[in-house]
């Protein structure tokens, strides 16, 4: 350990800037990087009574000197579980833009909100490379992260540009705006119980508004309830629209992956029931890659859709009544599904330094509707083949693909199979509602 890191230690505590070098030094190795001035640059938040690193809240002291001073143990901690989060540069989720959202002042007093906070850096600054060379020189991080390293900027047809951070990332940011939230509650809890008591003065005891000790609360993550079918069956059109829906949302952990904090309400656009509450990884892992309307593009996250993580997708899919008395998928989804799994043994591959690759970008489009007998056609192709020869692989009607898929699932999740069927579900519409093509469009989400 150098030097300038076990300098300002006293008693377990040490100085902000000591924190600093200490937090840059423990995550050298890190596949996240960090930022320099986690303790104290903006948007760190150490006058009121704890600093984010990562998904960890730190608790600042204000030493006798009125000195701000944070426990070297929690930076350690904090550091050891930075370390252990593994990131794929390639597996990248969209953080915006997405709509003109209400302009809030950014500076240490206001919460995280690190999606606005990159939005109003980079649309005031005309992009990352003016981000990175402010003119104060002053280091700018979210939660100690340094974002401008690993954000990736895409043009759609040369005209609107889209940012987006590893999946990794996302969640790391996403966990730190929540336990800023279950802090902020904690406070609040606090500060009601001592004015209903109204104890005692006594001058000795520091306050949390006046730079005392704050204790974060116990078991943050623990405190996400678990997510147990209390909105099946419900609609989101109307669920969505309910007061305190974000609120109670929030409450519940991610149902798919069980360990980040709900953000969203998945829902099935086909036929409009609420799936179940999601973190936003894994709200843009299920979302399918719409081209246009009518038409998806199979990426490479279709494995752990449907072969890493089959059984669970499966389950969340089918939570979505309609979905699982039809046992089907919506459509988007079955056609992402023909491409990848039904015809996988057409798609034709070519020699590559090691082995043969696959060939080309897999994609699949439908014409007509899959409610009108015989009209709907789902139609597999090959984009960018490298020796331009493939094109379509395979047309398949809708009700082949769908019988194709219920064999499929019968194999693949028996138990999911087995819950499914117009046999285990009355009252549902006779017809369920058209695609909606777009499901990142405006008025979809319910944040």
């Amino acid at each position: 350990m150098s030097e300038r890191v076990i300098t300002g230690h006293t008693d377990g505590l040490i100085t902000l800037a000591t924190a600093d070098a200490l937090w840059v030094d423990l995550t050298a190795d890190s596949a996240v990087p960090t930022a320099a001035g986690a303790f104290t640059c903006s948007p760190a938040r150490a006058r009121v009574g704890y600093v984010l690193l990562g998904g960890h809240a730190v608790a600042t002291v204000r030493a006798s000197g009125g000195q701000w001073t944070v426990p070297e143990a929690e930076v350690r901690r904090a550091a050891a579980k930075l370390n252990a989060v593994g990131m794929d540069r390639k597996d990248l989720v969209r953080i915006g833009p997405f709509r003109e959202a209400p302009r809030q002042e950014c500076n240490e007093e206001t919460p995280l909100r690190w999606r606005r906070r990159i939005a109003r850096e980079l649309q005031e600054l005309h992009g990352p490379e003016r981000a990175a060379r402010r003119e104060n020189g002053r280091p700018h991080h979210l939660a100690g992260i340094d974002w401008r390293q690993i954000l990736v900027e895409q043009t759609s047809d040369g005209t609107q540009r889209t940012w987006w951070l590893p999946r990794a990332v996302v969640r790391l940011l996403d966990a730190a705006e929540h336990t800023e939230t279950q802090w902020g509650q904690a406070a609040r809890t606090r500060q009601a119980s001592a004015a209903a008591i109204k104890p005692a003065h006594h001058p000795q005891q520091a306050r949390a508004g006046d730079g005392g000790q704050t204790t974060p609360p116990e078991g943050s993550s623990a405190s996400l309830r678990p997510y147990n079918k209390e909105l099946e069956g419900q609609l989101y059109s109307v669920l969505s629209r309910k007061s305190g829906t974000s609120r109670r949302v929030a409450g519940w952990a991610c149902a798919v992956c069980h360990t980040a904090p709900a953000a969203v309400l998945d829902h099935c656009h086909e036929h409009g029931y609420v799936r179940a509450p999601v973190c936003q990884s894994c709200n843009t892992l299920e979302r399918p890659d719409h081209l246009y309307s009518n038409d998806i593009r199979v990426t490479n996250r279709y494995t752990r859709l449907f072969h890493t993580d089959t059984d669970d997708w499966l389950r969340h899919w089918h939570r979505c009544p309609g979905c699982r008395a039809r046992t089907t998928l919506p459509l988007p989804h079955l056609a992402a599904w023909t491409a990848y799994i039904a015809c996988r043994t057409l798609r034709p591959s070519h020699p590559a330094s090691r082995g043969r690759k696959p060939c080309g970008v897999l994609r699949v489009f439908w014409r007509g509707s899959q409610n009108a007998p015989r009209s709907c056609l789902l139609t597999v192709a090959v984009d960018l083949c490298p020796s331009g020869e493939h094109h379509v692989l395979a047309q398949v009607p809708y009700r082949e693909a769908a019988e194709r898929f219920r064999i499929w699932l019968a194999e693949t999740a028996p138990a999911v199979a087995a819950a499914a069927g117009p046999d285990r579900l009355d009252g549902l519409p006779a017809q369920s509602r058209p695609v909606i093509a777009d499901t990142s469009s405006e008025g979809l989400a319910l944040f």
